[in-house]
């Protein structure tokens, strides 16, 4: 599905990813796993087109997507819930869902898509009036994660989802996307600090460190490595 090699990117003369190469299978939780500063923003912003890489290609379903706009990359299928969530804080929890339906094939299923958002996230239909700005860090996410999913992404992109909220809350959205991608075959890349929740639901992953994959492997793999256990997860 998703094939990334060679890629490289930065910011104006600092090159922040170095020769970067990932695969992501249909149906399958990838995780790219490192810490704070490794480079993974960057990576998700060349991937989705927010950032022009220097060289280097990405691939999805055989497309050349490198170089192309948010736009195309979004209608190819590949849709992001952004590291911090980047909600419309003044508008309704369903003003926010309805911004997910961005095109004519998404809007026509938007009835269909909300029943099944309400249904993964059941406060969020409670709360389908009230500002999103005034929900808890947990709902917020939930309302992310679930205007990504209405968007009915081929590749879901989890950006930090972990990032300030309490385990439970987490848990949640990460059997959410783990049972989208058993029945429904979207295939998510998950991009994490957290490598215990992540190797927990992801089927294998990649460890970047200063822009370089260094370790790459199945989820027991990873949990099981001797670097991993050192430098992640304190071991």
């Amino acid at each position: 599905m998703l094939k990334v090699s060679g890629l490289n990117a930065g910011y104006g003369s600092v090159n922040i990813l170095w020769d970067l190469e990932f695969e992501v299978k249909d149906g399958e939780i990838v995780a790219i796993l490192g810490s704070n500063g490794a480079g993974k923003t960057t990576m998700v912003r060349a991937v989705t087109g927010m950032l022009k890489p220097s060289s280097g290609s990405v691939q999805f379903n055989g497309d050349e997507l490198s170089g192309k706009n948010t736009r195309y990359i979004l209608d190819a299928g590949i849709v992001q819930v952004p590291e911090g969530r980047q909600l419309f804080t003044e508008m309704t929890v369903l003003e926010n869902l309805e911004m997910g339906a961005f095109n004519r094939k998404t809007k026509e299923h938007f009835r269909d898509n909300l029943k099944k958002a309400y249904g993964w996230f059941p406060r969020l239909e409670e709360r389908a009036k009230q500002a999103a700005g005034t929900l808890s860090g947990g709902e917020q996410q939930m309302v992310a994660v679930a205007r990504a999913l209405i968007g009915e992404p081929r590749l879901l992109i989890l950006d930090e989802p972990s990032l300030g909220l309490a385990p439970n809350i987490v848990d949640d959205i990460l059997k959410v996307a783990s049972d989208m991608a058993d029945h429904d075959g979207i295939s998510v890349l998950l991009v994490e600090q957290d490598i215990t929740k992540a190797l927990a639901c992801a089927d294998g992953g990649y460890v970047i460190e200063n822009g370089k994959i260094v370790l790459h492997g199945t989820a027991k793999e990873l949990s099981e490595n001797e670097h991993v256990k050192k430098a992640y997860l304190g071991i």
